[in-house]
């Protein structure tokens, strides 16, 4: 059997499955990447993927993100509404000092899990997939420094500026096309990898949703001012289910563990830092209730050992 965890974007709500995460681990008393053969994540999810893959424990990360908000998130009200129409609402320096202190100077070919990381390059419009070296054609992506995955993917728009790689590629928020990574991973173990399909189990853990709420039947909700507010809502709504559809579609419903708790609207935001604390015990109850499947399921026994194509000088 292979498995697969999957974590989505949502800014500081990533708190949610670190703690989720964190809590499952101390309940097993084993760190909880050793039981999975790929970790995929997006923006938010994409920091606590390389955090994890590179041997940090799920604790480790949680305590991140205790750091993480304030320093990153800060600043008043009215200068960050100035600078959203302006500039990105958050200077991205603390952001990558951060991630700096959680991940150092590591590469991503350090990883002891294949990873998969999704961002967007603004030249070209096309997807930026950063991938481990789990496949002879995956020449590049292992050299990337950690650092430089993580702001990329963790790019989003309005909220931090595009990050640029060193060789002039702007890459900006995976969560613009990948908000739930589970298809891109399904599509990456059965299509490269060549994992037989009735064999792959994921454990995808959102960063909580809100009731859909578009009130398309009035005219007045058909305009710019309207939409402005809704409709990246509406996008991260539609690909989080088509790609929760798709992963049930080709590996089975009974396949995969889905857990993404719904709040009222409002209550939990990108960068709501003043709400980690509920997000954290959130955090802990969903793993609290979730603890005999997910162990049955996904922690029996620890995973494979990765063994990389292609290996970092020195």
């Amino acid at each position: 059997m292979k498995r697969i965890l999957s974590i989505d974007s949502g800014g500081i709500k990533g708190t949610f499955p670190a703690s989720f995460l964190a809590t499952v681990e101390e309940a097993v008393g084993h760190p909880v990447a050793d039981y999975f053969d790929l970790i995929t994540g997006t923006s938010t999810g994409g920091i606590i993927a390389l955090g994890l893959g590179l041997g940090r424990t799920a604790s480790e990360v949680m305590r991140f993100y205790d750091e993480l908000g304030p320093s990153v998130f800060s600043g008043s009200g009215i200068v960050k509404f100035i600078r959203k129409w302006i500039f990105a609402k958050y200077d991205p320096s603390p952001l990558r000092t951060a991630l700096e202190k959680q991940l150092g100077d590591n590469k991503l070919g350090e990883s002891r899990k294949r990873l998969i990381i999704p961002s967007l390059n603004l030249e070209t419009g096309e997807v930026h997939i950063f991938k481990t070296s789990h496949h002879p054609h995956l020449e590049i992506d292992y050299t990337v420094r950690a650092v430089d995955v993580a702001l990329a993917t963790a790019a989003a728009p309005t909220y931090f500026p595009s990050h640029v790689l060193g060789a002039g590629v702007p890459l900006v928020d995976g969560g613009v096309w990948a908000n739930n990574p589970m298809a891109v991973a399904v599509v990456e173990a059965i299509g490269l990898l060549g994992w037989p399909r009735e064999d792959i189990r994921i454990l995808s853990l959102g960063c909580t949703s809100t009731p859909f709420n578009v009130d398309w039947a009035r005219r007045w909700s058909l305009g710019n001012l309207y939409w402005a507010n809704k409709v990246v809502d509406v996008f991260m709504s539609g690909q989080a289910s088509a790609a929760l559809g798709m992963a049930q579609h080709i590996i089975g419903k009974g396949n995969i563990c889905r857990i993404n708790p719904v709040a009222p609207e409002g209550r939990y935001t990108l960068d709501g830092v003043q709400a980690m604390r509920w997000l954290k015990g959130l955090g802990e109850t969903e793993a609290r209730k979730w603890l005999p499947e997910v162990r049955a399921k996904f922690l029996q026994e620890p995973a494979d050992e990765f063994t990389p194509s292609h290996e970092l000088p020195g």
